[in-house]
């Protein structure tokens, strides 16, 4: 009978009734536009990047307007905030080179994003799209993975072949008491 009463409270608990949150009176629904402005994320497809284009020589310049030699220093190179450019040459596997947006990023799409949501510091979100994508080619170039004179836009993005190529998809076939891949510190 005890076992009948638990039972019996507990889907009187379980009920639409308790599930249901408090409501506090405070916010509301946003509407669909409001939704669709919030939603920036880019994939590797790069399906959703906005209209646009940017060469490496254009991102140079807007490297030096936009006050990124401050943070991130001349050429992405000693600066306070994290290097972009790797010090390590071409022949040093991926894996032993510095942690670098532009190197260890498996989709070009990935460095765009970051950019575009990210920077520059306390005012994110306010470059533009061009901006976005001259940034871009700036630190693939500075990183040997597109030519300077490249242009990069939403055809060209999403097909810029990453340094870490099909690497990456290794780290998440990775099982326990297995070795990592060969010389990734992690």
């Amino acid at each position: 009978m005890g076992s009948l009463r638990l039972v019996t409270i507990l889907l009187f608990l379980g009920s639409p009734a308790f599930a249901q949150s408090p409501t506090y009176g405070v916010g509301r629904t946003p509407t669909a536009e409001e939704i669709r402005r919030m939603d920036i994320s880019i994939g590797p497809t790069g399906e959703e990047l906005p209209p646009g284009r940017g060469t490496a020589k254009e991102g140079a310049q807007v490297f030096e307007q936009k006050g990124c030699i401050a943070c991130h220093g001349p050429a992405g190179l000693g600066g306070m905030a994290p290097e972009l450019q790797s010090k390590k040459g071409q022949d040093v596997p991926i894996w032993k080179r510095e942690r670098i947006l532009p190197l260890r990023s498996p989709f070009a799409t990935t460095v765009w994003d970051y950019i575009n949501r990210g920077m520059p510091a306390g005012n994110e979100g306010t470059l533009t799209a061009n901006e976005v994508y001259s940034l871009t080619a700036y630190l693939l170039f500075v990183n040997k993975v597109i030519p300077e004179d490249e242009v990069l836009d939403q055809q060209s993005l999403p097909k810029v072949k990453m340094p870490i190529g099909d690497d990456y998809g290794k780290l998440h076939e990775w099982k326990p008491n297995t070795p990592r891949l060969e010389g990734y510190p992690y």
